[in-house]
C-alpha cells in the first residue's frame, strides 16, 4: 500500500475500513425485563383464579352481592328522592328482590319435587315413546355390518340412563345457607352504604385528574348494570309469559312452572335457552299422545327464543351493550365452571365491568378505514 507523504503508516489495513453498522442487522432481541414481567402477571392471574376457586364460599357471595347491588343502586336513588332513608331503601329493595326470587322458587319447585318423585315412571313412558327410534337404529346396525363396520350401536331397544344424577345436581345447584346469609347481609350493606363507599373511593386519588377518570368508570359501571338488569328483566319475563302460553296452548303440564324455568334460565346467555328446550322435548314427549305433538312446544319456544335473542335484546338494549357472542360465552363457560350457576349468571355483568375498565384505563387509538 503506498503510503503519501505527511501520513501515517498503518500496521494492519483492515483498520482504515469503517465497520458497519450492527444494530441494524441484529434481529429484535426480547428483553429479559420483558419476559419476567409477562411470568409475574400470568402467575398472578393463576394465583387469582386459584384463590377465588378455592374460596368459592366466601367471594361467591361477596362478589354477587357488589355487582347486583351495583344494579340495584339506581333503585334506592330513586327513592331517595323521595326522601326515603337509604337503609330503608335497601331493606325494600332486596325485600322485593327476594319475594320476587321466592315467586319464581315456588313455581319451579311445584312441579319439579312432583316429576322427581315419578321419575321412574316417567322414565317408563319416555322408553315407551322412544320405541319409534328401534327400527332406524336396526337399519343403521344392518348398514354398518353390511359395510364391515363394528357396529357401535347395538339393535337392542333405547334404554333409560339411570337417575344416581338427581341428588348431586340438586346439591351443585344449592348453595349453602351460610353462603345466602352472607349475601343478603352483604347486599344490603352495599347499597346502604354505597354512596360512602363511592366518594372514599373517588377522594382515594390525589390527581383531579385520576378523580375525574374513577367517576366516570363509577357512573358508568353503575348505569350499565343497573340497565342491564333492568332491561333483561323485563326481557326474561316476556320469555317466560310466552313460554307459559306456548305450553298452555299445547296441553303441556305446569305451563306456570314451565314458564318460570324459561324466565330463569334466559338469565344464563346460550346455555340458558338450550337447556330449556331439551326440557320441552322431555315433557312434551311424555305428556302428549304422539312424538310429533311433543315437538310443538319445543319448536315453538325455538322461535321464541330466536326472536329474542337476534331482535328483541339487541333492539332494546342497543348497540352500547352489545357483547361479542364469543366474550359471552368464554365468560360464562370460566365462571361457571369457576362458580357454578351463580358464577354463568355473573358472567356478563362481570364482562360488561371489565370491558367499561378496559375502555378507560386502556384507550385504543381506533384508526379509520379508508373509503372504499
Amino acid at each position: 500500500m503506498r503510503v503519501l507523504p505527511g501520513e501515517p503508516a498503518l500496521s494492519n489495513p483492515r483498520e482504515a475500513a469503517p465497520l458497519p453498522d450492527s444494530k441494524s442487522e441484529l434481529p429484535p432481541v426480547i428483553k429479559r425485563a420483558e419476559v419476567v414481567a409477562s411470568a409475574l402477571v400470568g402467575l398472578l392471574v393463576i394465583s387469582i383464579v386459584a384463590v377465588l376457586y378455592v374460596a368459592k364460599a366466601f367471594f361467591l357471595p361477596v362478589v354477587g352481592a357488589f355487582v347486583v347491588g351495583t344494579m340495584l343502586s339506581p333503585a334506592a336513588a330513586l327513592l331517595e328522592r323521595y326522601r326515603i332513608p337509604r337503609a330503608v331503601s335497601a331493606v325494600l329493595i332486596v325485600s322485593a328482590v327476594g319475594a320476587g326470587a321466592a315467586l319464581m322458587v315456588s313455581l319451579i319447585s311445584s312441579p319439579l319435587m312432583q316429576w322427581t318423585t315419578r321419575l321412574p315412571e316417567l322414565g317408563s313412558q319416555l322408553r315407551d315413546k322412544l320405541h319409534v327410534f328401534d327400527r332406524p337404529l336396526a337399519l343403521w346396525q344392518e348398514l354398518q355390518n353390511m359395510l364391515g363396520g363394528s357396529g357401535t350401536l347395538s339393535a337392542a331397544p333405547f334404554q333409560m340412563p339411570k337417575f344416581d344424577w338427581v341428588q348431586p345436581t340438586l346439591e351443585f345447584l344449592s348453595p349453602t345457607f351460610t353462603e345466602f346469609l352472607l349475601f343478603f347481609a352483604t347486599l344490603i350493606l352495599f347499597i346502604a352504604s354505597w354512596p360512602d363507599l363511592r366518594r372514599a373511593l373517588i377522594m382515594t386519588f390525589g390527581d383531579r385528574a385520576a378523580r375525574l377518570r374513577t367517576l366516570r368508570i363509577l357512573n358508568e359501571i353503575e348505569g350499565h348494570l343497573g340497565g342491564y338488569l333492568l332491561t333483561v328483566t323485563m326481557i326474561n319475563l316476556g320469555v317466560g309469559t310466552a313460554t307459559g302460553m306456548i305450553c298452555a296452548g299445547t296441553g303441556m303440564p305446569k305451563p306456570a312452572g314451565l314458564g318460570a324455568l324459561a324466565a330463569t334460565l334466559n338469565f344464563f346467555p346460550i346455555i340458558g335457552p338450550v337447556a330449556m328446550f331439551a326440557i320441552l322435548v322431555v315433557v312434551g314427549v311424555i305428556a302428549s299422545s304422539t312424538l310429533g305433538a311433543g315437538l310443538i312446544a319445543p319448536l315453538a319456544f325455538v322461535g321464541v327464543a330466536f326472536l329474542e335473542g337476534h331482535f328483541v335484546t339487541p333492539t332494546i338494549i342497543g348497540r352500547r351493550l352489545e357483547l361479542n357472542a364469543l366474550a359471552v360465552f368464554m365468560a360464562l363457560a370460566f365462571w361457571t365452571w369457576l362458580w357454578g350457576p351463580m358464577g354463568g349468571f355473573l358472567s356478563s355483568p362481570l364482562l360488561i365491568v371489565a370491558l367499561i375498565l378496559k375502555e378507560h384505563l386502556m384507550p385504543e387509538d381506533r384508526p379509520h378505514l379508508p373509503p372504499g
